[in-house]
């Protein structure tokens, strides 16, 4: 028979770098979830990335057990990664921040292809490209 959902959680953390302390213990502190066993299944699981922002699903069941499924980086990062810069542009129409290749984008949409809703590499591609114009970052031919 199968455990029984309490509740389902999102966040955002660093590879290898997860703590006790907030975001984590606070989101997961008032589930009664085992703190410390997250955060070292965690930080087993993301071991090879770390430094990057690894997005985690983390299924909390009626008896304080808990199962997580960690996703792609966010592309939001990815593209800042490959463009060299801090973050995105607060005008993004006007001010741009940096740029990357048309190569570098088939790569990201290559990395980002099991999360993102595209049927194909083509669209996954579209994808990044207009989260990189959102970002004030320009795609180069």
């Amino acid at each position: 028979m199968a455990k029984k959902i309490k509740t389902k959680l999102k966040l955002q953390i660093e590879g290898g770098k997860a703590t006790p302390a907030p975001p984590v213990g606070t989101m997961l502190g008032p589930h009664g979830v085992n703190i410390q066993e997250f955060v070292s299944k965690f930080n087993e699981a993301t071991r090879e990335k770390m430094g990057e922002v690894i997005p985690c699903e983390i299924t909390i069941f009626e008896d304080r057990s808990f199962s997580f499924i960690l996703k792609t980086p966010p592309a939001a990062y990815l593209l800042r990664k490959a463009a060299k810069v801090e973050k995105g542009s607060n005008k993004p129409n006007t001010n741009k921040v940096g740029s990357v290749t048309k190569a570098q984008v088939k790569e990201i949409a290559k990395i980002k292809m099991p999360d993102l809703n595209a049927r194909d590499e083509e669209a996954a591609e579209k994808i990044i490209e207009g989260t990189a114009r959102s970002m004030g970052i320009d795609v180069k031919k």
